[in-house]
């Protein structure tokens, strides 16, 4: 009696504690999240293939990745005030629809300018899926295991980055005899991802807090007004402004180690797809690592710190090494650092703001790093145009961004085990 006592009192694994409900959320803000980090990393490895094919330098090649993080604001900020005023599973469908459709029509571009308004396009599209998704899921999952969450859904990224180089590695040689439809065809799989729509129509449930919230409201009587308004009040603007500025520093480390990276292996005469694949299995494992840590009394700060930190250490590894197993070793682990620290990101910037401005408020701090950040590619090119090596240019900006990233880490609050309010009207 005693021993079946203490069986039924030991806790089931975490996933066994999610109803149905909670895991078709998370699949699909996770899969979304997959499939466009795969549309947009698959640019990375064609770069080469496009200054040849429109004849522009690496600085104009950067700049790609710039615009679309650039107009990820936009996405973000729409969605967001969208998923807060009608609810979080619309505008992540159309999100993904969007992304998906401007992915694949970058491929039949016939001009630098072309690709370039199309790349545009596609960010808005990037920036709303992150916004609505990550909303839904962790609106959805019980506050104990939003880290373990958070952790996993950023990890996402990683799949869809270890899918482009996959992609890269197997198809695109096939394809090489063919001229420009070779890099062409990476970009055309960009549509994909809609299929997933129809999924997430029919078996996705809409975010319970927010349906509780809407309820209060009818109660009330009252109706709320554009939550876009609401993080640029005066008790919401400092959380906006220093979550936006968190967010840059995060994504001036990321795109610092990882737009040019597969081009430093292509001209190295190094296959691409064994390091991608070890950075990636490093993020993906470092992100649910981090994030279960930030459950922990280490919360999401300290969590996050001790990753940027171990980081720094690598960077000779991943960049300066001579032997492959070193370079490997060294992608592995800035990847479980540098990458992995992201998985704190979706539940503290979802924590730090309230439910009536939750879509808009943590899609637009992410996506306004992601703008401020966006200029990283093309200042790592700008370097390398002004005669630094690769190399060189890149461990500058990683080093400066992780000091950043912990910098700003501290200048916010803690946010483990906030819970969620669906009653606040304003």
């Amino acid at each position: 009696m005693q021993s079946n006592a203490l069986v039924s009192a030991v806790e089931p694994p975490w996933y066994r504690q999610l109803s149905a409900d909670q895991r078709r959320a998370f699949f699909a803000t996770f899969f979304g999240w997959v499939l466009d980090g795969f549309d947009f990393t698959i640019l990375t490895f064609i770069l080469i293939d496009i200054q040849k094919s429109f004849a522009v330098d690496a600085y104009l090649a950067g700049i790609l990745g710039t615009v679309t993080l650039v107009t990820r604001l936009a996405g973000g900020a729409l969605a967001g005030t969208a998923a807060d005023r009608w609810g979080r599973k619309w505008p992540l469908m159309i999100s993904i629809l969007w992304f998906s459709v401007f992915a694949c029509l970058s491929g039949f571009s016939t001009s630098y300018a072309m690709l370039f308004a199309l790349r545009a396009l596609f960010g808005i599209g990037m920036g709303g899926e992150w916004a609505a998704g990550m909303t839904l899921t962790l609106e959805h999952w019980p506050p104990r295991l939003r880290g373990i969450a958070s952790g996993l859904l950023q990890g996402g990224f990683g799949w869809g980055f270890i899918m482009s180089a996959v992609v890269f590695t197997y198809i695109y040689p096939l394809l090489e005899g063919y001229g420009e439809l070779a890099w062409r065809s990476m970009l055309w799989m960009g549509i994909g991802p809609a299929f997933l729509v129809l999924w997430i129509r029919s078996r996705v449930a809409e975010s319970p807090v927010w349906l509780e919230r809407q309820r209060h409201l009818r109660e009330r009587g009252v109706s709320d007004r554009m939550s876009l308004v609401r993080i640029f009040q005066a008790d919401t603007i400092l959380t906006t402004a220093q979550t936006s500025l968190l967010m840059a520093s995060f994504m001036f480390s990321f795109y610092s180690i990882t737009y040019w990276y597969p081009t430093l292996l292509r001209e190295a005469g190094r296959p691409t797809l064994p390091y991608i694949v070890s950075f990636n299995v490093g993020g993906i494992f470092g992100s649910y690592v981090c994030g279960r840590l930030s459950e922990s009394r280490l919360g999401r700060r300290g969590a996050a710190t001790v990753a940027a930190l171990v980081a720094v250490c690598v960077v000779p590894l991943y960049l300066f090494a001579r032997d492959s197993w070193v370079l490997i070793l060294g992608a592995l682990l800035i990847g479980g650092s540098g990458a992995g620290m992201w998985g704190i990101v979706p539940t503290y910037l979802t924590e730090r703001f309230s439910t009536a401005a939750r879509g808009v408020g943590a899609g637009f701090a992410y996506h306004m790093g992601a703008a401020l950040g966006s200029f990283t590619p093309a200042v790592v090119g700008a370097l390398r145009d002004s005669g630094w090596s690769l190399p060189d240019a890149m461990a500058v900006c990683i080093v400066a961004a992780l000091v950043l990233v912990i910098g700003m880490l501290w200048l916010g609050p803690e946010t483990r085990g906030r819970q969620f309010d669906a009653t606040e009207v304003y």
